[in-house]
């Protein structure tokens, strides 16, 4: 069964590449999401499509979270709004436990927001795939492999170790 959520945090091109470099997740879509109510405006994120049976949205929510300034509420906030996009009230109502669950693992209060997807825009083609298609960029090496790093430290289990050697 494949299953899909929306998470947004910081440049899409980060969040992409750290999605993508996980088992289980089948695809990730590139671009810009929105919710309803206050957050209807776009904010860069993606779309995963994952199989729960090798990766659980507990693992994803974790992931996203230790990945990017999920306590941070910072001036760029509009433009890397820290969400979780669900797609059902089941979904929403997991996100919100998982991310109480996981508080006590951050000295700050975690600002990620539990919203319902809306709406997505995919980013221009030549901007997909961006971390594995010029991984040695200076972009790349100094913002996205730091984030890869967690996930070979922290959540190795879930590493596609055939896209992260390069870092080992």
């Amino acid at each position: 069964m494949i299953t899909q959520a929306g998470f947004g945090g910081g440049c899409h091109w980060c969040t992409e590449a750290v999605f993508s470099a996980l088992k289980g997740v089948v695809s990730v879509r590139q671009g810009w999401i929105a919710s309803d109510g206050e957050n209807t405006s776009f904010s860069e994120g993606v779309l995963v499509a994952y199989n729960p049976e090798i990766i659980p949205f507990a693992t994803l929510i974790a992931i996203h979270l230790y990945t990017h300034a999920s306590t941070s509420q910072h001036s760029m906030r509009g433009k890397f709004r820290s969400a979780v996009y669900t797609f059902n009230d089941e979904d929403s109502r997991s996100a919100s436990e998982i991310i109480s669950s996981l508080q006590s693992d951050f000295a700050a209060p975690i600002i990620t927001q539990i919203l319902p997807f809306a709406e997505f825009s995919e980013s221009r083609s030549e901007l997909l795939d961006y971390y594995f298609s010029n991984p040695q960029k200076p972009f790349c090496e100094l913002y996205i492999n730091p984030k890869l790093k967690v996930i070979l430290e922290q959540f190795a289990d879930f590493a596609d170790a055939g896209k992260l050697g390069h870092l080992l």
